[in-house]
């Protein structure tokens, strides 16, 4: 089973743990999250609750978007611009439902699932972390990536070869953060560690 909610990354801070040492935190807003679809392993050949987060307006959805949200939305009154699939959600919900951050607990592990900060296209030095050559004077080779194949045999650059290229911009998980505290009036969380992606960006935080 997993739960989880839909949230956004607010930023990092700092604070002293219970071991007095001071450790880097994240602060992630989640939910609330009304519950916009119940899916059924007889219906649609799996079970799961599709959750939505960020209200907004009307006229920025389309006919099929808000068609799609009328149910919850008689219940909320109001659409929101994300939506996601939680697999196997252990809780007994119904449509137009309010998640919010009381599935959590201080001390839980979750994983936090984002997209990563877009960097543009990067050489190998810094997208993969190569050496590069010397920087002394005569030397033509600093941040080239040096042989990318044979030229006889087998005469082609092998799939997979690290090469510059865009960097950045891609959906990340990062796994076991520990909860470090939990403010419910605000829907603030604060996990251990850091997060993918610029702050104000989507983030979907899950138990599983």
């Amino acid at each position: 089973m997993a739960k989880g909610l839909l949230g956004r990354k607010l930023g990092m801070m700092a604070m002293w743990d219970d071991k007095g040492r001071y450790v880097a935190l994240t602060a992630l807003q989640c939910g609330p999250c009304p519950v916009l679809q119940i899916k059924s392993k007889e219906k649609d050949g799996y079970n799961a609750v599709q959750i939505g987060y960020g209200p907004v307006r009307e006229k920025l959805l389309t006919k099929a978007e808000r068609g799609h949200q009328g149910p919850a939305f008689a219940k909320i009154n109001y659409y929101v611009r994300h939506s996601w699939e939680v697999r196997d959600f252990p809780q007994t919900t119904e449509v137009g439902q309010l998640l919010d951050i009381s599935l959590f607990q201080v001390g839980e592990k979750v994983s936090v699932t984002g997209i990563s900060k877009g960097k543009g296209f990067q050489g190998v030095v810094k997208r993969h972390g190569f050496g590069g050559g010397r920087a002394s004077h005569g030397s033509a080779f600093h941040r080239a990536p040096g042989s990318i194949g044979a030229g006889t045999d087998p005469s082609e650059v092998v799939k997979g070869k690290r090469m510059p290229g865009r960097m950045g911009g891609r959906r990340v998980t990062v796994r076991n953060l520990s909860v470090m505290k939990i403010i419910p009036q605000e829907h603030v969380m604060l996990v251990k560690g850091a997060v993918p992606g610029p702050n104000g960006s989507l983030v979907y935080v899950y138990v599983k």
